[in-house]
């Protein structure tokens, strides 16, 4: 298998011209996925980490947020996470608590906590998107962590709906 790297906004569809009650092309939905050691990005002391960098224009849905190995050690308690730019730790995600436990967090969770205003268009210019994670009380020894971005790519001024193709 190999992989293909698109320029644009992937619209697909058989008819792409047309009104709107003609055209059945829409937006491929995309996604970037990070995995991140607990012992690194979990500090009771935390340091930003990428998760991933979106074309400009973009629109994300959602973030989904995996333990694949329990957080774990130094009595950890509680993990916080927030999800924003270099500039601001919070633009997209403000803080949730993502349990320790090797399952998905919640979904409702992520989604109570993600900012619909921030999220809808994230701008002219392509962006990098930080994980902030917070340990309650004490650095984990053991843990790792999955974020996966959803995210649709749409025109540079944010357009998802091109006069056309």
């Amino acid at each position: 298998m190999s992989f293909t790297t698109f320029s644009g906004p992937v619209r697909a569809g058989t008819v792409r011209d047309g009104t709107n009650t003609t055209r059945n092309t829409g937006l491929v939905k995309l996604c970037q996925i990070t995995t991140l050691a607990a012992t690194v990005a979990l500090t009771s002391a935390p340091v930003a980490q990428v998760l991933g960098t979106l074309p400009a224009g973009s629109k994300i849905l959602r973030f989904r947020v995996e333990k694949t190995i329990a957080i774990s050690g130094n009595s950890v308690s509680e993990v916080a996470l927030t999800i924003g730019t270099s500039g601001s730790a919070a633009l997209y995600m403000g803080s949730a608590n993502i349990g320790l436990t090797a399952i998905p967090t919640v979904q409702a969770t992520i989604d109570a906590a993600m900012k619909p205003v921030d999220t809808d268009n994230i701008g002219t210019s392509d962006v990098t998107v930080y994980g902030t994670f917070t340990a309650a009380t004490g650095n984990p020894t053991a843990g790792s962590i999955v974020v996966t971005i959803e995210y649709i790519q749409r025109t540079s001024a944010g357009l998802s709906d091109p006069a056309s193709a």
